[in-house]
């Protein structure tokens, strides 16, 4: 089997669920899978997309769940996420100086550049912009997930974590028909999918108290972001 693909077994031990609870989700159309030769195939892009999607509809506590699951995941080598380690004073613009799509997203990476994690910002933008076309990442509470559909090892040092919020709202895609505004923008760039998936459970966590995201909102300045995103974190992981 491909690196790059799942069957019904492994993608039970990747997600920590029984071999028939997957079987079911994709026997009901709820998990993205198609039958090749009378065996279900996987997808790994399309199995981070519909976690990604899960992870916009859960609440926290479905959330810590979700978080602890791949934490279990020891043949990836998984570690205690430190968001003071991954979020770094360099990597967060408040205001951010972008008022459209392309602009916003060459503005997050190059932030992500700043850490020196980072070596190559127009091809991350390009990976970005590309998932951005599949399907737009920005929620309906103004905030917008930015990330590449796969994740970009060759061009990047270290997992970082990128803030950026805008003075006024963009158009970004979010919200039932697409035409919400965004303003909070987070760029998670990762060396692997259970990386990424993992740092996308804690932040996701992070952003779904729709009381602490407007005080987010109103932080005078990059350092008050930064601040408010760790305690926010030290809070909801004890």
């Amino acid at each position: 089997m491909a690196d790059d693909s799942f069957d019904i077994a492994s993608l039970a031990a990747y997600l920590h669920m029984m071999p028939a609870q997957v079987t079911r989700l994709a026997e009901r159309g709820k998990l993205p899978g198609r039958r090749i030769g009378g065996q279900w195939k996987f997808t790994r892009p399309e199995v981070s997309q519909w976690l990604e999607e899960r992870m916009g509809l859960s609440g926290d506590e479905e959330l810590a769940a979700m978080e602890s699951r791949l934490r279990r995941d020891d043949s990836h080598g998984a570690s205690v996420i430190d968001l003071g380690e991954l979020l770094l004073p360099e990597t967060v613009a408040v205001p951010l100086a972008a008022r459209t799509r392309t602009s916003v997203i060459s503005s997050m990476c190059e932030l992500a550049a700043a850490s020196g994690r980072l070596w190559d910002v127009e091809r991350m933008a390009e990976a970005v912009s590309q998932r951005e076309s599949m399907a737009p990442t920005a929620l309906e509470n103004g905030i917008a997930l930015l990330h590449p559909r796969r994740p970009q090892s060759s061009i990047l040092g270290d997992a970082v974590i990128a803030l950026g919020i805008t003075s006024g709202g963009i158009p970004f895609g979010g919200g039932p028909s697409g035409s919400g505004l965004t303003d909070i923008f987070i760029l998670i760039a990762a060396t692997s999918d259970h990386e990424y998936l993992r740092t996308l459970a804690r932040v996701s966590r992070i952003v779904n108290d729709r009381d602490w995201t407007a005080t987010l909102r109103a932080a005078p300045d990059a350092f008050t972001a930064r601040e408010l995103f760790l305690e926010r974190d030290a809070e909801i992981t004890g």
